[in-house]
C-alpha cells in the first residue's frame, strides 16, 4: 500500500519544519540570528496513464492518471530581512542599517562573515569579536583612547587624553553576496561563503548600496515568534494527520486480510 510510505514522508518532513521552527524559536535572542525555512518538494509519480493518452474508444483523454509518493525537504534557506535595532550604549556594538556583513580573520587566515556587531578590543588594541576573531580589515584602538567615533560609512576615530582632535585609526569594510542564501551557517554567528553564494563583495559601509553602519545598536534576530508558533502547530497537525493515514492504511490491510480467510 502506497498510502503506508508515502504518509511516513510526510511525518519526517513535518519532523524537519519542527526542527527548523525549533532552531529558529532557541535564537530568538542571537544577535544578527536570520530565520530558516524549510521548502519541500513533491516526490516522483508513478504514471499509470499519460495525460493526453487516447482512450478506447480512440478520444483524448483531458487528464492522465499519475500516483504520488510523498514529500521530501528541497531546501533549508536563510531569510535575510532586517532585525529590528537594539540600544546597547556601547561604542564598539555596531549594526548595519541595510546590506552587508562584517568580515572576521579565523586563526587560518580564511575569512568568515557575521552580522553580529558585537565588538570588543583585545589585550593587543585590536578590535575582535566575542570569540578573539579579528575585524578585517583589522583596526587598533590606542590604549589611550577615551572615546570612540563610528561613522556611518564605518570611518574610525578615536579621542585620547593628549589631544583634544580626534584621530582616524581606520575604516569598517563590509562585504556582501548575489546569494546570502547560499552561505554556510558554521555557528558561532559566523557564515563561510560557498560556490551557492558566491564570491564576497567588498566596500565602504554606506556607499554603493552598503547598509551604513550605527554605532551603540546591535540587531536582533527577525525571528517573528508568532509566526514560528503558528508554523509549528500548522507542522503538528500535518504530523497528526500523516500518522492518521498510516493508521487507516494499517487498518485497511487487517480488514482485507481476514476477508481472505
Amino acid at each position: 500500500m502506497r498510502a503506508l510510505f508515502t504518509a511516513a514522508t510526510g511525518m519526517e518532513a513535518q519532523q524537519l519544519r519542527i526542527d527548523t521552527v525549533a532552531n529558529n524559536l532557541a535564537n530568538v535572542t542571537t544577535t544578527g540570528f536570520k530565520r530558516a525555512r524549510a521548502n519541500f518538494q513533491d516526490l516522483f509519480y508513478d504514471t499509470i496513464q499519460a495525460p493526453g493518452a487516447e482512450s478506447a474508444s480512440g478520444a483524448t483523454l483531458p487528464t492522465g492518471i499519475q500516483v504520488g509518493h510523498g514529500v521530501r525537504l528541497g531546501s533549508m534557506g536563510r531569510v535575510y530581512t532586517q532585525g529590528d535595532r537594539t540600544n546597547t550604549g556601547r561604542n564598539l556594538d555596531f549594526s548595519v542599517d541595510g546590506e552587508g556583513f562584517f568580515q572576521l580573520q579565523q586563526p587560518g587566515g580564511e575569512t568568515v562573515y557575521t552580522r553580529d556587531g558585537s565588538f570588543q578590543v583585545n589585550r593587543d588594541g585590536t578590535v575582535v569579536n566575542s570569540q578573539g576573531l579579528e575585524m578585517v580589515p583589522a583596526i587598533q584602538i590606542p590604549s589611550d583612547a577615551i572615546q570612540i567615533t563610528i561613522l556611518a560609512d564605518g570611518t574610525v576615530s578615536v579621542l585620547t587624553g593628549q589631544s583634544s582632535v580626534p584621530t582616524e585609526v581606520g575604516q569598517i569594510e563590509l562585504a556582501r553576496f548575489v546569494n546570502p542564501a547560499g552561505l554556510r551557517a558554521a555557528g558561532g554567528n559566523l557564515l563561510l561563503a560557498t560556490e551557492a553564494s558566491g564570491d564576497p563583495e567588498t566596500g565602504a559601509a554606506d556607499a554603493d548600496g552598503f547598509g551604513g553602519i550605527s554605532q551603540g545598536f546591535l540587531e536582533s534576530s527577525n525571528v517573528n515568534i508568532a509566526e514560528e508558533l503558528v508554523e509549528m502547530i500548522l507542522a503538528q497537525r500535518a504530523f497528526e494527520v500523516s500518522s492518521r493515514v498510516i493508521q487507516a492504511g494499517d487498518e485497511m490491510l487487517r480488514t482485507a486480510s481476514q476477508l481472505q480467510r
